[in-house]
């Protein structure tokens, strides 16, 4: 039997949804651990995803194309929630969604689970577009988001847009989202470009989130998620209203995007080039770090 559709405490719901119950999006920086947090969630039971990032499930839909916003970032913001634009959003998520066994929904409303990194960018049109969203903003220690972004960006798998797609872009590829104020970035050092797109997108989960109402979103820290797989993940199900009946018991598997095994220290390989950084990053941190009330 489906939980009861309960908002809330402080949560003004509109009509309630009849087609998707409460959908729930993981937003973060990226390189946050993401990947891991989805696939645990993705084993809840009555939990439906598309099974992999919506890149192109999105990006396809006439009118939210990079092009079609003058290549500017991947940001969407409400104004692109159009009629058009939202019910062939919601019919695709709707055609793709399986629950863990591989199974289409059984019956409306359904419960999504989503997250493609892009929608770090796009809180106020998944709001628009799912009027009951619930938004889980993962957080992890910058240090090692940015030691992760570098060797994302070296590694050559994470390559967003070839030479060419980027007007101006001087480089081979661009990796990971496309951040406000990327043309700035155009010749720049590597780990300046990954610490201005971990700033842009911290900054804009920052406006975007505090503009909810109450309840709308809660935030995850990655070092306790780790530390406390079993008791964050079974206090976020009762929060968002999932169900749970997995053992979490022992160390947690590698996500699929992992590039090496996940080491505390592992941020020091980088540890010059990340110090260098984090003074003009300080007030970014300390704005999060007091918004999630860490």
């Amino acid at each position: 039997m489906a939980e009861p559709r309960a908002p809330a405490a402080g949560v003004a719901e509109a009509t309630p949804d009849p087609v998707f119950d409460r959908p729930v999006f993981i937003v973060s920086s990226p390189r946050s651990g993401s990947t891991l947090l989805f696939e645990t969630l993705s084993r809840a039971p009555g939990v439906c995803t598309t099974g992999s990032e919506s890149h192109v499930l999105i990006e396809t839909i006439p009118g939210l194309g990079l092009a079609e916003h003058g290549f500017a970032s991947n940001r969407l913001d409400a104004l692109d929630a159009t009629a058009a634009a939202v019910d062939e959003l919601r019919r695709r998520f709707l055609s793709r969604l399986r629950d863990r066994d591989g199974r289409p929904p059984a019956a409306r409303p359904v419960r999504m689970l989503e997250k493609t990194p892009k929608n770090s960018l796009r809180v106020p049109f998944l709001a628009r577009a799912f009027s009951e969203a619930r938004f889980v903003f993962l957080y992890r220690d910058p240090r090692q988001v940015l030691a992760s972004m570098i060797e994302a960006w070296m590694s050559g798998r994470f390559q967003t847009y070839q030479r060419g797609v980027l007007p101006g872009w001087p480089a081979p590829y661009w990796s990971l989202l496309l951040t406000p104020g990327w043309r700035e970035l155009a010749g720049r050092p590597l780990p300046e470009i990954v610490a201005a797109q971990w700033q842009a997108t911290i900054e804009a989960l920052l406006q975007d989130l505090a503009a909810l109402p109450p309840g709308r979103w809660q935030a995850v820290r990655y070092d306790r998620f780790i530390a406390s797989p079993a008791g964050v993940v079974g206090d976020l199900c009762r929060s968002l209203g999932l169900a749970w009946d997995q053992s979490l018991d022992g160390t947690l598997p590698l996500a699929r995007h992992t590039l090496t095994p996940p080491s505390a220290d592992k941020w020091r390989r980088h540890e010059d080039a990340i110090n260098a950084l984090l003074p003009r990053l300080q007030p970014t941190i300390e704005r999060v770090e007091q918004f999630i009330g860490a």
